[in-house]
């Protein structure tokens, strides 16, 4: 069994910010690589369907590291973990743009993706661990503030892309200030260690039974996400014949709405509980979807992507804690939890895309409708979750012995 270690309240605020502070961080590194695509793009030289390929490979570095997580956190200890994959992670932002040709740069993004996702399992898994000694919900404030780093990201490449500013300049200054925010934000972090006569957990541990029912609801809503951010400006360009800044707007009003819908969406799973706020939510991204593929006006359209965004805000949260208390290993629910959502937005982009050209995009967002439906349907998994009260703690079952 773990060590316990005793929070105070001070002690408890200090992780939960640390831990913000963090999600934040890995945000931040995801907006300056999007912003900075097309100049990747250039340098290594690849078409836009090579590119499609190197862009699957960040999602398969992490479906393949992201199991090893746990055997990280019960070696090294949690914080140790974190700080040390947090670094990874914001260091190889550099390497994209360090690519010559195809072949480096879908190696660099495996990396990047391996980094970004083992540090995803363990930061997510103290999240939990912190939400349950504070005994309510902090999950979605959490990934809102990972929504929060991303949009400052993404602010920062798309200054640095006007001034015409170098990648490899730009990722390398973003990646030293990342890096050294993260190190400070993980001094916050509680330690957490397994106890000297525990077993190691395995190296490679697959993800539990309980992992998949949850991450089925997580599934539906990254599919949703992936396919709007990434076509609802396509779909009012070549749909409804809008401007392309009317139709950039549609994709700021998906982003705006679910980091703020992130950000108070604790106090709505707090007094409604993590059921009833996962159906309300399926009910809105299903009447957005509803409103996308009925709108006769392109401000119809824009409300839909903008109520889509509202209802899948917190439901990858809510899977995340869902799966950190559905069983005797959290960390290993959480990284299950964790591929299967990374799995859904590596396919969503393209399943739209196939989907539309077989049939149209107004087919394609009947689809992202019908998923929408499936977060009404299972949201009752998410009851492991347990709507706010004290079980065994995430982290410290990173720790745990498996087997």
């Amino acid at each position: 069994m773990a060590y316990e270690v005793v929070f105070g309240a001070r002690q408890l605020k200090r992780a939960r910010y640390a831990v913000a502070a963090v999600f934040c961080v890995h945000g931040a590194v995801t907006g300056s690589f999007a912003t900075r695509i097309p100049w990747i793009q250039d340098h290594a030289g690849v078409s836009a369907g090579q590119l499609g390929l190197a862009l699957a490979f960040p999602a398969l570095g992490a479906s393949v590291a992201m199991p090893l997580a746990g055997a990280v956190s019960h070696r090294f200890g949690a914080r140790n973990a974190l700080r040390g994959l947090i670094a990874l992670s914001t260091l190889s932002l550099i390497l994209p743009s360090l690519a010559p040709n195809q072949l480096t740069l879908c190696g660099a993004l495996f990396l990047y993706g391996a980094t970004a996702g083992m540090s995803d399992v363990v930061m997510n898994a103290l999240g939990v661990e912190v939400e349950n000694r504070l005994n309510r919900s902090i999950m979605s404030g959490l990934h809102g503030m990972w929504s929060v780093g991303a949009l400052i990201g993404s602010a920062g490449g798309t200054l640095a892309a006007h001034l015409g500013s170098d990648a490899r300049t730009h990722h390398a200054i973003a990646a030293a200030t990342l890096t050294a925010l993260g190190l400070i934000a993980c001094q916050g972090v509680r330690d957490l260690r397994g106890a000297p006569d525990e077993a190691p957990p395995p190296r490679f541990a697959l993800p539990p039974k309980s992992a998949l029912f949850i991450g089925a609801v997580g599934f539906c809503a990254v599919f949703a996400e992936g396919a709007s951010l990434d076509w609802s400006a396509v779909y009012l360009r070549d749909v409804l014949d809008t401007s392309a800044g009317l139709a950039a707007a549609s994709t700021t009003a998906f982003a705006l709405t679910m980091a703020v819908a992130r950000l108070v969406g604790d106090r709505i799973v707090d007094r409604f509980g993590p059921v009833r706020t996962v159906r309300v939510g399926g009910v809105l991204a299903t009447a957005g979807g509803l409103l996308v593929v009925m709108a006769p006006h392109p401000a119809v359209a824009v409300t839909g992507f903008a109520f889509i965004g509202i209802g899948v805000a917190v439901v990858v949260p809510l899977a995340f804690a869902a799966a950190g208390r559905s069983g005797p290993h959290p960390s290993q629910a959480i990284a299950g939890v964790a591929t299967i959502t990374y799995t859904s937005g590596l396919i969503a982009p393209s399943a739209i895309g196939a989907v539309a050209d077989a049939t149209s995009l107004v087919v394609s967002f009947g689809l992202v409708t019908a998923l929408a439906c499936g977060l009404v349907v299972g949201a009752g998994v998410l009851r492991s979750g347990g709507g706010g009260s004290v079980k065994p703690s995430a982290a410290e079952a990173v720790a745990e012995p498996r087997g």
